[in-house]
């Protein structure tokens, strides 16, 4: 296998670090690789979604997967569908919508991997429903560092599949899942948008209408203060039966019209002053209360449409921040954050708080019953980090913990504290891998695994 050196990225284009990269064709191929003396780790890279280090490797091998895309079998009567672990949800989309199913939970994007879906066990807009991505998980197949593939289920090798999900790519190569679609009649939802004018009015609309809707979000305003403070727009919806969608086919495909970002914005053009009104005009033109119907495109994926959109952070890049308030705790430690980030200037350009569900994840799984606030913060100067380990802390004097799956700066002290459960995964890690073949940035930052 070909292997080249160069540098790579999250999502979120911070941090960079160079990595050899290999981009294998079968599991042979992967084999070779971990048995070649090219570099002593790897780490399984999908298709980059993930923001900060968790599917990095410097110094280290990183497995492009994306070459394994193949679908494998498909039961109408059950919907479960089974396929290799490089196919997207893109491409699950596009060939199950017409056929009148859907996936069972998704992020804020379809270009993912259902290896990487895994890894970083997903949530979506209906968490407080249905779960994260790995609840409708029935097995996988995952290559261990000795060359072996076993099959993990909640029955078979159990420890390792709740290790593995989750588990940011450390306990082996997901080869092949099993999960469960959704049946749809439409390709559409019944939205409800509906403006409230600060975070505590948001979580009450939230509470009350939980039991209403299985998909909920709300855009947040995090520069309001004052007695708007956390301003929102809620979109809560269900899916649209068929009669209620015009024309003859309730089931299309709903690519829209790609926009692109030819370049990287320079740093003024995302400053606080523009935030700021870009923020209180997507407010005003969002109306008090509406139900609209709306293609899955529009609902789940608004920022696929705009091709690297990444670019409008600059050259520096930015952090994406996702942190998770339990119910006991969210109203403080909600008001808490948004207060810092307020007072601070620090302007977030997307900033989603959404309702989570109970705890029924892998040992490094993310949600648990609350809230959650993700945030997009450019990265204008080093004075960032500091502020981001104030965060961490006050996250942790309330109970919550920060999403892996975004995160870049956590320390493994804090690590610890918001994830107890370390020491399990720690265990089952060394015992599939005691070489630590399989390794990453984030790994090593977080005191995972050994230097």
């Amino acid at each position: 296998m070909s292997t080249i050196k160069q540098k790579m990225s999250g999502w979120g284009r911070f941090p960079v670090h160079e990595t050899i990269v290999s981009r294998p064709e079968t599991t042979a191929d992967i084999r070779r690789l971990l048995n070649s003396e090219a570099v002593s780790n790897w780490i399984a890279y999908g298709l980059g979604r993930s923001y900060g280090d968790t599917p990095l490797n410097e110094n280290g091998g990183t497995l492009i997967t994306t070459k394994f895309n193949r679908f494998m079998s498909f039961d109408e009567s059950t919907g479960i569908l089974e396929c290799e672990a490089g196919v997207s949800f893109k491409e699950i989309l596009d060939v199950f919508v017409p056929r009148g199913y859907f996936l069972p939970v998704t992020p804020g994007t379809k270009y993912v991997t259902v290896g990487g879906a895994i890894a970083n066990d997903v949530h979506g807009k209906n968490h407080h429903v249905d779960g994260t991505f790995s609840e409708h998980v029935l097995d996988f197949t995952l290559l261990l560092a000795s060359g072996e593939i076993v099959r993990c289920s909640r029955t078979e090798n159990a420890p390792l599949f709740w290790a593995t999900v989750g588990g940011i790519g450390l306990t082996g190569i997901i080869l092949t899942a099993r999960f469960r679609m959704v049946p749809i009649s439409s390709s559409y939802y019944n939205v409800h948008y509906q403006r409230a004018r600060n975070f505590e009015e948001a979580l009450e609309l939230f509470s009350e209408s939980d039991d209403q809707y299985r998909y909920s979000v709300a855009w947040i305003d995090c520069m309001a203060k004052g007695s708007a403070l956390g301003r929102c727009v809620l979109m809560r919806g269900n899916n649209a039966p068929a009669d209620q969608v015009k024309g003859s086919n309730p089931l299309p495909i709903l690519h829209r019209t790609k926009l692109a970002i030819p370049f990287d914005f320079p740093p003024f053009v995302l400053n606080k002053w523009s935030i700021k009104a870009f923020n209180a005009l997507y407010y005003r033109i969002h109306p008090k209360d509406a139900h609209k119907l709306v293609g899955y495109e529009s609902f789940y994926y608004p920022l696929d449409a705009i091709h690297q959109w990444n670019r409008m952070y600059g050259k520096r890049g930015f952090v994406q921040y996702q942190a998770v308030f339990p119910s006991e705790t969210c109203r403080e430690g909600l008001k808490e954050m948004l207060e810092r980030l307020s007072g601070s200037n620090r302007s977030s350009f997307l900033a989603v708080l959404k309702s989570s569900g109970d705890e029924n994840g892998g040992l490094l799984s993310f949600p648990k019953k609350g809230f959650t606030l993700a945030l997009d913060i450019p990265i204008t100067d080093d004075s960032l980090f500091p502020f981001l380990r104030s965060m961490d802390e006050l996250v942790l004097r309330h109970g919550g913990r920060v999403y892996l799956a975004k995160d870049s700066t956590l320390s493994p002290e804090h690590f610890r504290q918001m994830y107890p459960r370390y020491k399990e995964f720690q265990v089952i890690k060394n015992l599939v891998d005691p070489n630590h073949v399989f390794s990453s940035s984030m790994a090593r930052r977080l005191k995972l695994v050994e230097d």
